[in-house]
């Protein structure tokens, strides 16, 4: 930890060189791990209703089709979300925009709670996702911008990582806590947990420096001065100069002659890849329970995927560093897509289920999460925004579409086995546009 120095004076257009080149300060860490949490709550939120699926159709009578479009609903809010909600955040404030997204997920997952009928339910799973959607970018954000140079990468990936961690959460806790007091107290249990960090972000987390210095807000160098304090930093006795202009990118250069086809590829693999996550992160645990397993153990059979998508992400990020993403994505997606076709056509004991669920999670998720650093590296910097934020955006019609489809395909009576290997091959198209994304970029 730095000693402190307020009794020194910055100047300030030498503020952010000196924080990204400084050790992080226990207030920045704290920072971060805040996001950590608040991305595992949102883990949480989403998920909850792929753990309590079964015991949606056996008290309402729910088809497949139904069921699909309660796994959607709040794809399609967090879409909304992410498209309506996210951008306010550069205007009105980070902390701004988690106060008003975590009341949106506290209201819908506590009214989740609630209901009495299917359509109730869609309803609040669609406030859910808005909420989710407009926190989901700010997290990422506010993590960077709380972080040191060195450490920025490290603490933009810690934070995805809470995603798989509160899916396995809320699995371990709906196994115990839906056959003693119903699937309802799943819902009231995450709408708490979200209400608590409303309050504790709504009592303790400060605006972003980088957000005070570029909008300057009213007592802007009173609050930067209250933040470097707690950073160990030097307080400083003006802010720079607001800039007047900002570079904007508009998407049609994501058309141009270099990056045509890059953009083109990229969109149908992330579209294709996140329409199979999705499918298999929704329908897993239910489907265990429709082949006989008890609910406690159907649960943890989802919580398996998850388990699996955590170890898998960071392992990807380990080895893409010695083989490279062209190659890597891949392969990890055509493993992918061998056991899901296993999958579908075995007869399996839990055991066996276990552990080969436990894989496609691995492999699906570690081999989609290698399309975020793939579009980071395919656009130069000032295109780099843009580009990551229209393929994910492209890319939730997939998420939503998939769930969707696999009810609606599951009430015409395909088998299991087909159902299988018609949304595993996705993941080969994901694949093979990946590695025929032109950029050098990707082979180191």
């Amino acid at each position: 930890m730095l000693p402190q120095l307020d009794d020194q004076v910055a100047s300030p257009p030498d503020l952010k060189n000196l924080l990204d080149n400084q050790p992080m300060s226990s207030f920045q860490v704290l920072m971060v791990v805040i996001c950590f949490i608040l991305n595992m709550n949102d883990g949480i939120d989403v998920l909850v209703v792929s753990f309590t699926g079964s015991e949606l159709v056996r008290e309402w009578s729910l088809s497949k089709s139904e069921l699909g479009y309660v796994f959607s609903a709040g794809l399609v809010g967090m879409t909304i979300g992410c498209f309506l909600l996210a951008p306010f955040g550069d205007k009105i404030g980070r902390r701004k925009m988690f106060i008003i997204a975590l009341s949106l997920i506290t209201c819908g997952m506590l009214l989740s709670s609630l209901v009495t009928a299917y359509y109730q339910l869609l309803l609040c799973r669609l406030v859910t996702g808005l909420g989710i959607g407009g926190i989901l970018p700010s997290l990422a954000a506010v993590a960077a911008e709380f972080s040191n140079d060195k450490r920025r990468d490290f603490s933009v990936g810690f934070v995805q990582a809470g995603w798989p961690i509160g899916a396995i959460l809320a699995g371990f806790f709906t196994a115990w806590a839906v056959p003693q007091f119903g699937w309802r107290s799943a819902y009231l249990a995450a709408g708490l947990v979200s209400a608590l960090m409303l309050v504790s972000i709504t009592l303790f987390m400060p605006e972003s420096l980088a957000f005070l210095l570029g909008k300057q807000p009213k007592q802007a160098l009173r609050q930067v001065n209250r933040l470097l304090t707690r950073m160990n930093q030097a307080t400083i006795d003006g802010l720079p100069p607001m800039l007047t202009q900002r570079q904007t990118i508009p998407f049609t250069d994501l058309f141009t002659a270099d990056y045509r086809a890059s953009t083109i590829r990229l969109w149908i693999g992330i579209f294709f890849g996140m329409m199979t996550l999705y499918t298999v992160m929704s329908w897993v645990p239910t489907l265990a329970k429709d082949v006989g397993m008890p609910f406690e153990l159907a649960t943890y059979i989802g919580t398996a995927l998850n388990l699996g998508a955590f170890v898998g992400s960071v392992s990807f990020g380990l080895l893409a560093g010695r083989f490279g993403l062209r190659r890597l994505i891949p392969v990890f997606m055509l493993v992918a897509f061998s056991i899901m076709v296993l999958y579908g056509n075995l007869s399996m004991s839990y055991w066996l289920m276990f552990a080969m669920t436990f894989f496609i999670g691995f492999f699906v998720q570690g081999g989609f999460n290698g399309f975020y650093p793939t579009t980071a590296r395919v656009y130069p910097a000032l295109m780099r925004t843009t580009g990551v934020g229209l393929a994910m955006g492209i890319g939730r019609f997939g998420a939503i579409l998939g769930p969707t489809l696999f009810g609606i395909l599951s009430d015409a009576e395909l088998s299991k086995a087909t159902l299988f290997t018609l949304f595993s091959a996705p993941l080969v198209v994901a694949g093979f546009m990946a590695f025929m994304i032109p950029s050098k970029n990707l082979d180191s």
